[in-house]
């Protein structure tokens, strides 16, 4: 790990997904460091059971816990409302949640759940979090992708015409997580807020395992080849680099999509294509409505 000894006293942490693996690990780090980390979980059980682990081991007290299902937009709202309630500033978003589904389903929002949770959740909350950024920069945005060579099919992210496929809809989903870090890094040119697409490499995972998305096969490949496989406190290594990353460093990567020790790595074509990112930025506004103001769950509008 990038210099254990690195104090993050009186730093805010967002990290989705923090209840297991990358996630967990990622928070584990920060609250090594002395990080206030913020833990989001879509199980409160396993949540809190999360939480305190990484307190016991830590012996950080400043973990809170925020409950979400991040395919729920209306609760992406409820929990950066809760957030805005206690915090006045972030200085990272960990943008970790990732799942895969094996066969075609619906979010509450009648949107494909690989696309609703990978890509569309990260782009509102960020979206909806800009404001605590700005006030925590020079603040930084990291969003974990997965490095497959795809397209996204713009005309059919919904998969209603085409037949869906687990690996394929991932892989467009999670594409559409650099397509985003193009644009934001655009959109937050002079605010100090830097934007980062990481690849965290191969390593032992829980993608999908609590949604049946990993079959008879993966469970296999994971017995046989997990004893060579990177553990997701080696793989939070490069999620780590990206936030103790000094400033000029930050700066030089803002926008990439990167690997270990911060290298920038080429993404697939279509997401270097700035027109595209700008048609997906266009499209997720329209799929989340990420202009409007934050609102509770009864739908009342927040002053937060």
């Amino acid at each position: 790990m990038s210099d254990t000894r690195t104090s993050l006293m009186g730093r805010i942490a967002l990290v989705t997904g923090a209840n297991s693996g990358l996630g967990k690990a990622t928070a584990t780090a920060l609250a090594e460091r002395g990080a206030t980390v913020i833990m989001v979980a879509r199980d409160p059980v396993r949540g809190a059971a999360a939480q305190a682990e990484i307190r016991d081991q830590t012996g950080n007290p400043s973990l809170h816990l925020l409950v979400a299902d991040l395919s729920s937009q209306q609760e992406i709202r409820g929990l950066v409302e809760a957030f805005e309630a206690r915090f006045d500033r972030l200085d990272w978003l960990i943008n970790n949640a990732g799942t895969a589904f094996p066969e075609r389903r619906l979010s509450p929002d009648g949107i494909e759940m690989s696309l609703a949770v990978n890509h569309l959740a990260p782009f509102l909350l960020t979206n909806l979090l800009r404001d605590r950024l700005v006030a925590g920069a020079p603040s930084r945005v990291i969003t974990v992708g997965t490095r497959i060579d795809t397209s996204m099919d713009l005309a059919d992210l919904n998969w209603q015409r085409r037949r869906y496929r687990m690996m394929a809809a991932y892989g467009q989903s999670k594409l559409g997580n650099i397509h985003f870090t193009h644009e934001l890094a655009r959109r937050l040119e002079g605010t100090g807020v830097s934007a980062f697409c990481v690849f965290p490499g191969v390593f032992m995972s829980n993608l999908g395992k609590t949604d049946g998305a990993q079959g008879a096969f993966w469970r296999i490949v994971g017995l046989l080849a997990g004893w060579a496989m990177p553990s997701a406190a080696q793989a939070a290594e490069r999620v780590l680099h990206l936030i103790l990353a000094p400033e000029a460093e930050a700066a030089g990567l803002h926008g990439r999509y990167v690997a270990a020790r911060g290298r920038p790595i080429e993404p697939p074509s279509q997401a270097r294509d700035p027109k595209i990112n700008r048609r997906v930025w266009a499209l997720s506004e329209e799929l989340t409505d990420a202009d409007r103001r934050v609102r509770g769950v009864d739908g009342s509008a927040s002053n937060g």
